[in-house]
């Protein structure tokens, strides 16, 4: 019954057919499609276009720029990804974005072409990386061959969480926000299971389906310029996966002990920067729903077969229940 659970929430989130990554590597203008310069054709039929040098944009003071990102994080959702881009602000060579930018998911925002995105860059130093965060990327079938055209060469981050753990994650946020705009919500045994089985509508369950999303991924892009970061390791011990970071984007090693300490009371890893402290938000590290434990077990045994295929798929494994 589970294999049959499975096999059908796959064909649920199975993403369209995508081209396959180009392996001609050519470089050109950018097909406006009338939306201007410096704008992003929507994907269709055809060759892949890219830009071959970042557009233009007005300079800012004491001689910086805004610089389309050289790596992005691309998720996944309440895999720790504001925590990862705090800890890569550390770094003096990174200039990250402040806001979840979600240029290449939400059309109204891709049709506004990459000069619109630009914008949204923070201003930085010529030689300083330029990073941005959307966790929703990961998910979204057509981001992958949209930053492609952007920039095949890019540098992308992805941190990854336990599945189940994610999945409770995900339920959390979702019921903190409606408990502060007053709605009704539903328990969490009602939205994980449905007639004594794993509840395929609720689409928590389809963003922790890794292999699937990676896929396709992959097909526009080699697994080496893909860094996974593992999202429990670094809530236990942020040091070791940041220092893996930095040597994957070529940044001097500048992160080091001094920049982490344990805070007891909200129980995980607070920053230290030039000697000013710093937490995450209070949304972050909230403790999960209380459930079953034979809930629990079901969910395990729904993603191990996904698991074992995530980790065939990226050559290394995770210490995942």
């Amino acid at each position: 019954m589970a294999g049959l659970l499975l096999g059908l929430l796959l064909l649920v989130a199975q993403s369209p057919p995508v081209p396959s990554r180009p392996a001609d590597g050519s470089h050109g203008e950018v097909d406006n499609g009338g939306g201007g310069p410096g704008s992003l054709s929507t994907p269709g039929p055809g060759p892949v276009i890219v830009t071959a040098t970042p557009a233009a944009a007005t300079a800012g003071p004491n001689g910086t720029v805004q610089q389309l990102p050289q790596t992005i994080i691309i998720g996944v959702r309440k895999g720790g990804t504001r925590a990862l881009i705090e800890m890569l602000s550390l770094h003096g060579e990174v200039a990250a974005a402040e806001n979840e930018v979600h240029f290449f998911d939400w059309e109204s925002h891709f049709e506004r072409g990459l000069a619109w995105y630009l914008s949204q860059m923070p201003f930085s130093q010529p030689e300083q990386l330029t990073v941005e965060k959307t966790p929703a990327y990961f998910t979204s079938s057509k981001v992958p061959e949209r930053i492609y055209r952007m920039n095949p060469d890019i540098k992308l981050l992805l941190i990854l969480r336990d599945p189940t753990e994610r999945v409770l994650s995900d339920y959390t946020q979702v019921f903190y926000n409606r408990l502060q705009k007053h709605k009704n919500y539903q328990p969490i045994e009602a939205v994980l299971v449905k007639d004594g089985e794993v509840n395929l509508e609720y689409k928590a369950l389809g963003r922790s389906l890794y292999y699937l999303h990676m896929q396709n991924w992959l097909r526009f892009f080699p697994l080496e310029n893909i860094h996974l970061v593992d999202g429990d390791q670094l809530i236990r011990d942020p040091l070791p996966e940041m220092k893996m970071v930095e040597r994957f984007l070529n940044l001097t090693p500048q992160i080091n002990a001094s920049n982490f300490y344990f805070n007891k009371t909200k129980g995980f890893y607070c920053l230290r920067d030039h000697g000013r402290e710093r937490c995450l938000h209070d949304s972050k590290g909230r403790a999960h729903p209380r459930v079953e434990p034979a809930i629990l077990q079901k969910l395990y045994r729904f993603f191990h077969e996904p698991n074992r295929k995530f980790f065939e798929l990226v050559g290394r494994t995770f210490d995942w229940n």
